[in-house]
């Protein structure tokens, strides 16, 4: 047996240990999702070298490869197109179509002569691309999997983030977070208070939280088990300011943020670094949405941690800059 072979299983089963004893303790820390990605890196790259010594194999796996390298820059700038006619041009909306246009340019350049440091330039960038392909696959991975391990009932309390009006009427986006809460308010055997949160947005002509309240009233919950936190306009805030709402007699307070399903885990992430003992659920989006929206929530976790970013960005392309200098 070859070194590789025990490194591969014996790195894969260490890496899910790390995960296991990390998620014990803080199920709502991002670096759960590098080491969950690690373990089933590690793992696919052990079974794929011992499907490799399968020689009827190996052009299959060649074959998936080759389609999947180009079907998924394609279906991105597809979802683009679609976003922009759906929902307007804007950065935010471009997210999926300018990534799907990067990878194919990146996927050309892999095959065109440009010379010592032309091919360095791609080389690095493809390095880039894979190690922020790798933790944006990570966090999808483990977004899912926290969506399936937080506790299912026994809350005192159910925060609702806003996230935008048309005009003064909820949108559909709303609506879905809102009926969530609904669905889980009813699930108690003893009602919880239900905070709605979001202040007053640009093109709103009501505060989010008043057309919550009115959205919640119309569909039958009681006016006093309903609170407003009018003021927040973040992520942040909607957290903070809606914890100051929450009845004091209950220590420490079982509360549930409700979000959508692209936002669960970013909004745990803030729980935890406002020292807020919630959990999060979220509600369905639109299929269509959730690239884009996932995109820009992998892009705001990056910021958060914009350090790590930086240094991790730095050691790829410093190394690869050394080794086209002394190749």
């Amino acid at each position: 047996m070859s070194v590789t072979d025990a490194v591969l299983p014996g790195g894969a089963t260490a890496a899910l240990l790390v995960f296991a004893i990390r998620l014990l303790r803080e199920p709502r820390r991002l670096g759960n999702a590098v080491w969950l990605g690690v373990a089933l890196l590690l793992a696919g790259l052990w079974l794929l070298r011992a499907a490799l010594h399968l020689e009827w194999l190996t052009p299959i796996l060649a074959g998936v490869v080759a389609i999947v390298a180009l079907l998924l820059p394609a279906a991105l700038v597809v979802n683009g197109v679609r976003m922009v006619r759906r929902e307007g041009r804007s950065l935010a909306n471009l997210l999926s179509f300018l990534l799907g246009v990067g990878m194919l340019v990146l996927e050309g350049l892999l095959f065109v002569p440009l010379g010592r440091w032309g091919s360095a330039v791609v080389a690095t960038a493809t390095v880039l691309a894979c190690y922020f392909g790798f933790l944006f696959a990570s966090l999808l991975g483990y977004s899912i999997l926290y969506g399936r391990l937080r506790r299912r009932t026994g809350f005192d309390a159910i925060i609702v983030l806003g996230c935008g009006l048309d005009g003064d009427r909820v949108t559909p986006l709303l609506a879905a977070r809102l009926d969530r809460a609904i669905r889980l308010y009813e699930r108690e055997p003893a009602p919880p208070l239900l905070v709605v949160s979001g202040g007053r947005g640009p093109g709103e002509t009501t505060t989010e939280a008043a057309a919550m309240d009115e959205y919640l009233s119309s569909r039958g919950i009681p006016a006093e088990r309903i609170r407003r936190e009018d003021r927040a306009t973040t992520t942040e805030e909607n957290l903070t300011f809606s914890a100051e709402l929450l009845p004091g007699g209950v220590r420490p307070p079982r509360v549930l943020a409700v979000t959508s399903n692209y936002h669960v885990f970013r909004t745990a992430v803030e729980c935890r670094r406002l020292g807020l003992p919630f959990d999060a659920a979220g509600a369905p989006t639109a299929r269509y949405f959730l690239p884009s929206a996932l995109l820009r929530e992998f892009a705001a976790l990056i910021l958060h941690y914009r350090r790590t970013t930086i240094a991790a960005c730095a050691l790829i392309i410093g190394t690869g800059l050394a080794l086209a200098i002394f190749a």
